[in-house]
């Protein structure tokens, strides 16, 4: 496993953490949006996979609570990489019992600096992700598919 993210890992460098993330709806259509993601362990768990920060309220969180997992592709070129797994939210709307609501700060941030994020103005960043009511996702490695 930690050889195939290795590949993701390098994926989402090049292009910025840029990948698809898709979930199930209710009616077993998929659902795929764009986001910024990188590789990093979950915080709780300790399972390797890939996390990013999403804005609360929006429907995917809604779809990631009900289904419960979710595959996140990373492209570069032709070369391709897919992790499928468990999806983890944790973030106001989603609190964790085994994770300080005080570190949530802390964690957005590291979940956006391993998605490729760099910010001039953290305390900035902070109060904007607070405002947002931003979230920390975590897609579990289960499974590591690609071309390559």
């Amino acid at each position: 496993m930690a050889a195939d993210l290795e590949v993701v890992r390098r994926l989402s460098l090049q292009e910025h953490g840029l990948a698809t993330v898709s979930t199930v709806r209710a009616d077993g259509t998929v659902h795929s949006s764009v986001v910024n993601a990188g590789v990093i362990e979950d915080p709780v768990t300790q399972a390797a996979g890939v996390g990013f920060v999403a804005m609360g309220g929006v429907k995917k969180l809604d779809l990631f609570r009900r289904a419960g997992h979710a595959t996140i592709t990373f492209r570069r070129g032709w070369e391709w990489a897919a992790v499928q797994g468990a999806t983890h939210l944790i973030g106001p709307d989603d609190p964790d019992a085994a994770f300080d609501p005080a570190g949530l700060p802390r964690l957005l941030r590291d979940v956006f600096v391993a998605a490729t994020g760099t910010h001039d103005d953290w305390d900035e960043y902070d109060r904007a992700m607070a405002a947002e009511r931003r979230v920390a996702v975590f897609v579990t490695a289960n499974r590591v598919s690609g071309n390559r």
